[in-house]
């Protein structure tokens, strides 16, 4: 099989009716690129309503993957079609939250590489970087950009102590969620408390500044 027609994967969440649709045309996107290129796609993406998943040609070029999975995006799912589709690459950067997640818990543990699967376009060090709140101001830090005080938290009791040391109001930050998901101001101890709880639900790290 040559360079110019290997078999690359995009990975796309589920998609809601008036949210997240820059996903859907980033996903579209990328997949039109890769066929431009010559390059087989196998797309996983649980939503029959996107774009990505529908049938496209333009000017006798197929924009639409070769093969669509309308499966969960979840670790075992992806690994059981790696292991019949054998891709050589992987793209996780074009699907949004749930790509994402199980993109660095696969690579993680190591089985996106033994299997021999490359990760294309955006590295897994770089999107823990920018998901991992705690690393992502050590990496402003390193540059020398100014940022507020902060602090990470994976607890409400600790997150309570945190901000006591910081002093009301603060920010409230999940990482590991897009669009703010989870975020928001607490002015006291109470506040506080209800906001990291809610924020627990979606991530197991919180950032307060």
């Amino acid at each position: 099989m040559s360079s110019m027609h290997k078999t690359y994967k995009s990975l796309s969440g589920g998609l809601s009716i008036g949210q997240a649709g820059e996903f859907d045309y980033s996903g579209s996107q990328c997949i039109k690129a890769l066929k431009e290129e010559g390059i087989e796609v196998i797309l996983i993406n649980p939503n029959i309503a996107t774009v990505q998943t529908s049938q496209e040609q333009e000017d006798s070029v197929a924009r639409s993957a070769d093969r669509v999975y309308f499966l969960p995006i979840q670790p075992n799912v992806v690994m059981d079609i790696i292991h019949k589709e054998k891709p050589d690459g992987i793209i996780v950067s074009m699907g949004g939250q749930t790509a994402l997640n199980v993109g660095v818990e696969l690579w993680r543990d190591g089985l996106l590489q033994a299997a021999g699967v490359e990760v294309l376009g955006t590295q897994i060090p770089v999107i823990e970087a920018t998901e991992d709140r705690e690393i992502f101001s050590a990496k402003l830090k390193e540059i020398g950009e100014t940022i507020a005080l902060s602090y990470s938290a994976t607890t409400v009791e600790e997150a309570k102590e945190v901000a006591n040391k910081i002093g009301y109001p603060v920010l409230i930050r999940a990482a590991y969620a897009l669009g703010g998901l989870g975020s928001g101001f607490a002015a006291d101890d109470e506040e506080l408390k209800e906001m990291a709880a809610k924020a627990f639900t979606t991530s197991s790290q919180i950032l307060i500044d």
